[in-house]
This record gives C-alpha cells, sequence and structure tokens, in this order.
C-alpha cells in the first residue's frame, strides 16, 4: 500500500513539474517536440497496422 502511494505522489509531483516547465517559452516548445514526434510514432504504428491488415486481408481473400 505503501507503494502505491509513493507511485501517486511521483505522478502528482511528474505533473506539477511539467505545468510548470510549460509557462515558459523553452517548455512549451520542448512540449510541442515531445507532442509531435509521439502523434508520428503512432501514427506510423497505426499505418503499419492497416498495411500488414489489408495484406492479410487479400492473402485471405486469395485462398
Amino acid at each position: 500500500m505503501k507503494s502505491i502511494l509513493w507511485f501517486a505522489a511521483g505522478i502528482a509531483a511528474g505533473f506539477v513539474v511539467a505545468h510548470q516547465i510549460n509557462r515558459t517559452e523553452p517548455g512549451r516548445e520542448f512540449f510541442a517536440q515531445v507532442d509531435a514526434k509521439a502523434r508520428a510514432f503512432g501514427q506510423a504504428i497505426a499505418e503499419g497496422y492497416h498495411e500488414r491488415d489489408a495484406e492479410l486481408r487479400a492473402a485471405e481473400s486469395a485462398n
């Protein structure tokens, strides 16, 4: 139970620190870059998933 409390406290502290950093111009630029990279990564994963799904469906249709 103590571990969960420390875990929650760490998450809360992280949010507070991130909020403080986001108040500065360099902080906003940093978080914008992180957001752009995360979105690009997610989009690449989704595209790969859809390509593979299409390949499997085409192979299934051929049989």
